[in-house]
C-alpha cells in the first residue's frame, strides 16, 4: 500500500512560483505499472503543489482505477457541494503543502478553520507538508479543528538535533491524541541517511504501527535522476526491517484510505 505518490503531465497549467519543474510527464499509466512492477496493490495520490488547485489530472485518474485515492488543493472557500463531489469522486483528504511558501496563510482563521470542520464533517483529513521547525504553527489549530491529521515525510526534523527540535515534539504530541498520523516517506529529502534512520526509528517507538502509513513519494520530483520505485521500497525495507511491521503499517493505510 503505497499512501504517497503524484501523477502529472507537463502540459498541465503550472504556478508562477512552482518550486519544482519536472523533466517528464508523471501519468497515471506509468504509476499503475510501478505499483504492478512493485507488488504494490493501492495507492494515494498526493496533490503536488507547482499545480495548485488545479486537481482535474488526479480526478481521472480516479476514474481510471478502483485502486486509487487522492488528496487535493483547494481554496478555502470553496463550496460544500463541490468537496462532496470530490468525495464521490474518490477523493480522501485536502493537502496543504506549505513548504517553499514564504508566507503560509493563517489557518486559524475563519475560512480555514470553516473549512477543517467541513472536512471532519464528511471524514476526510488534512494532510500537511512543511519544514519541520514550522510545523507547530500549524499542528495545533489542525489538532483542534477536529479532522484527522496525516503529516508528511517524518515530519521533515532538521538534522543533526532534529528528534529534539519543537516541529518534531509537537508532531508527537499530536500522535499522542490519538487523531494525528506520520508518513514514512521521503527519507531520501531528509539528508544523512544515518539521521533519517533515527528519525523513522523514533517514530516506530512513539507512534507504532496504528499511527504510521509508508508511500514512496513516486515520481521523486527532483530527484529525478537518483530514485526509483525500487530504491523507495528498499529505504522503506531498511527503515522498517521486519516484515510483520511494514505488513501491519500497510494495514493501517488500507484502513485509513479505503474503509
Amino acid at each position: 500500500m503505497d499512501a504517497h505518490a503524484h501523477v502529472y503531465t507537463l502540459d498541465m497549467p503550472m504556478l508562477d512560483s512552482a518550486w519544482h519543474k519536472p523533466p517528464a510527464d508523471a501519468p497515471i499509466e506509468a504509476y499503475l505499472k510501478a505499483l504492478d512492477q512493485a507488488g504494490v496493490h493501492f495507492g494515494v495520490l498526493a496533490a503536488a503543489s507547482m499545480y495548485g488547485d488545479y486537481n482535474d489530472y488526479m480526478l481521472e485518474a480516479l476514474k481510471a482505477s478502483k485502486r486509487l485515492r487522492a488528496t487535493v488543493i483547494v481554496d478555502p472557500d470553496i463550496d460544500p457541494s463541490a468537496l462532496r463531489a470530490l468525495d464521490q469522486a474518490g477523493v480522501v483528504g485536502v493537502r496543504l503543502q506549505f513548504r517553499n511558501v514564504d508566507t503560509p496563510p493563517d489557518i486559524s482563521s475563519y475560512s480555514y478553520q470553516r473549512l477543517f470542520r467541513r472536512i471532519a464533517d464528511i471524514g476526510w483529513h488534512v494532510q500537511l507538508h512543511d519544514e519541520g521547525w514550522r510545523l507547530q504553527d500549524y499542528i495545533k489549530h489542525l489538532v483542534d479543528a477536529g479532522p484527522r491529521l496525516v503529516i508528511d515525510h517524518m515530519g521533515r526534523p532538521p538534522a543533526p538535533d532534529g528528534l529534539e527540535a519543537e516541529g518534531f515534539r509537537e508532531v508527537l504530541r499530536a500522535v499522542d491524541k490519538g487523531n494525528a498520523w506520520v508518513k514514512l516517506s521521503g527519507g531520501f529529502r531528509l539528508g544523512d541517511p544515518e539521521f533519517v534512520g533515527q528519525v523513522a526509528n523514533t517514530l516506530l517507538k512513539h507512534a507504532g504501527t496504528e499511527r504510521l502509513l509508508w508511500g514512496s513519494d513516486w515520481p521523486f520530483a527532483a530527484f529525478e535522476d537518483s530514485m526509483t520505485y525500487e530504491g523507495a521500497i528498499e529505504l522503506y525495507r531498511r527503515f522498517v526491517p521486519d516484515a510483520e511491521t511494514r505488513r501491519a503499517i500497510d494495514q493501517t493505510a488500507l484502513r485509513f484510505y479505503f474503509s
